[in-house]
């Protein structure tokens, strides 16, 4: 029996299919469209202001102290302690929350807290590898840079489910006993018991899996805010740490700061709506690099009859491959390319716009007279972040499965899973294999403890100061449309429009100078322009 379910998550309308899109592991510029939606923003709150108490019955973990010690070179780590379950705090299940920091070099504003996506970045990993290339040399010389793990990732409550690298390639690779065009029901039934073979194993490799939800961490948030000696949040949020962002504006709103939002995710809806516009926007990023194939000068791209007869021949190799898989060229790789594994590196081709030779080149070898599939494995590799051999460098795939089970719930009714179905293949239909069953979510449906109805909700941040949200026009996993929705829902809001390809926006290191000249003056002086920005 196989334990493959990774990649057939494709073939439902849950979870699986946000795991294809969501991940936010690169950050890379993008340009984005942007119209004028709220007028002059209104001047935003200094970062310090109102002092603000601890929550009642929480208030020993917000008087404790931070003990900051050298741990790598101009980096500085700590430990603070939280309640386990932030409702019922008891003293015998309390956790440790990671932390570090890279101190402001000259005339230090405040601290600024970050996440870098996921979920599942660690962000300590982030601070200590890559600060000098996510922040500008004007972030760093007047905030304390701080990154923490958030619960379920790094060295917080971590999430931890296969261990042995065979079982984790068999978990992403590995072909079922029984086909899903030949025998469905059995075909289900193994996806089903290969689910629950999942979970059990992420319940004995893990420490806890039932407070790791978006709200505890950004109730986390709120303590290391508090203990850094800020009296409001400025935080600096990219894709899945704008949900982080908004669940801290939803239960905080009178302790926000200045906050930048880049790639926002749609928390106002279903998941199925959030994953609906990301299958637009992976539509959207596809035909973009089919329209320029042609004039790739890095790569010669096998498409020549146009762009509509391309999504047809990529469809065509889908379902194609589906139907038959094919063993990889590598003698010493004996696993199997199915329509999975090339949906998997489109996606992962498709989050940033330098990697579109890589994908001319991919589809090249998948179509050629004799079939090569290293640049799909390659790029498949590269979106879960694995090494044959060795397994994951870190546990981000098994935190982003454990936290996203946790806070989205799962769609049962076979009537709307057909339904959702239909709707992913017209947003999608590129990639989509219309063959495949429906079936409910097997991972988190078999959860151990399914999520409690926090989401999805409207965040207004009522009476906050300006928000800054950054979006970009060709963004495929967290499609331009959702930051325009988010800043005409917020109180107060301003939108920065980036017009480009590729997942967000900022990069502090070498960006657009338009995005980063704006973000960094929002930051540092609280200014802004006097109505929503359009940078090329």
């Amino acid at each position: 029996m196989t334990r493959r379910l990774a990649r057939l998550m494709s073939a439902t309308a849950a979870i699986g299919i946000a795991a294809l899109v969501l991940s936010a592991c690169v950050v890379t510029p993008g340009f984005p469209l942007g119209h004028p939606l709220n007028g002059a923003p209104e001047p935003t709150a200094s970062p310090s202001s109102t002092p603000t108490a601890a929550p009642s019955g929480v208030e020993r973990y917000y008087s404790q102290t931070i003990h900051w010690e050298e741990c790598g070179y101009e980096i500085e780590c700590a430990k603070v302690i939280a309640p386990l379950d932030w409702d019922h705090p008891d003293a015998g299940d309390d956790i440790t929350i990671a932390m570090n920091r890279h101190r402001a070099t000259a005339g230090k504003v405040g601290s600024l807290f970050a996440n870098f996506g996921g979920p599942g970045a660690a962000g300590t990993d982030y601070i200590e590898d890559y600060w000098n290339y996510f922040f500008s040399p004007a972030l760093v010389a007047r905030f304390d840079i701080i990154g923490f793990d958030p619960r379920g990732t790094g060295d917080t409550l971590p999430v931890q489910c296969y261990t042995d690298p065979d079982d984790i390639e068999e978990w992403l690779y590995g072909m079922p006993d029984h086909s899903w065009h030949e025998d469905p029901a059995e075909y289900i039934e193994e996806v089903q018991e290969a689910a629950v073979d999942y979970v059990e194993a992420c319940e004995e490799h893990s420490a806890d899996l039932q407070f790791i939800r978006t709200i505890d961490t950004a109730r986390d948030l709120d303590l290391m805010r508090a203990l850094v000696g800020d009296e409001r949040l400025n935080y600096f949020g990219w894709s899945y740490g704008t949900m982080l962002g908004q669940a801290y504006i939803d239960a905080f709103p009178e302790r926000v700061g200045r906050m930048v939002l880049d790639g926002v995710m749609d928390t106002s809806t279903g998941l199925f709506e959030l994953v609906l516009g990301q299958q637009r926007g992976f539509e959207l990023a596809l035909t973009n690099f089919l329209d320029a194939c042609p004039r790739l000068t890095l790569a010669t791209c096998p498409f020549t009859s146009g762009t509509e007869a391309a999504k047809r021949e990529i469809n065509r190799l889908i379902v194609d491959l589906n139907r038959n898989p094919v063993r990889a060229t590598d003698p010493r790789d004996d696993r199997w390319l199915d329509g999975g594994v090339v949906s998997t590196a489109i996606a992962s081709a498709l989050y940033s716009e330098r990697m579109w030779p890589d994908l001319a080149e991919m589809f090249a070898e998948l179509l050629a007279p004799t079939i090569s599939t290293d640049t799909a494995f390659y790029l498949s590799d590269s979106y879960f972040q694995f090494v044959p051999g060795v397994g994951y460098p870190d546990n981000f795939y098994d935190a982003f499965t454990a936290i996203s089970c946790s806070d989205w719930a799962v769609e049962t009714d076979p009537r709307v899973l057909g339904q959702q179905s239909e709707a992913y293949a017209q947003a999608a239909p590129t990639t989509h294999d219309p063959s495949m069953p429906i079936f409910p979510d097997p991972i988190c449906g078999s959860w151990p403890y399914p999520a409690d109805g926090y989401w999805p909700r409207v965040v207004k941040g009522e009476g906050t100061p300006t928000i800054l949200i950054v979006s970009t026009t060709g963004d495929p996993a967290t499609p331009y449309e959702n930051g325009v929705k988010l800043a005409e829902q917020l109180d107060n809001a301003f939108l920065l429009s980036y017009d480009g390809e590729g997942h967000l926006a900022y990069r502090g290191s070498g960006g657009d100078e338009c995005v980063v000249d704006t973000v960094d003056n929002y930051l540092i002086n609280g200014t802004l322009p006097s109505q929503d920005l359009f940078c090329r």
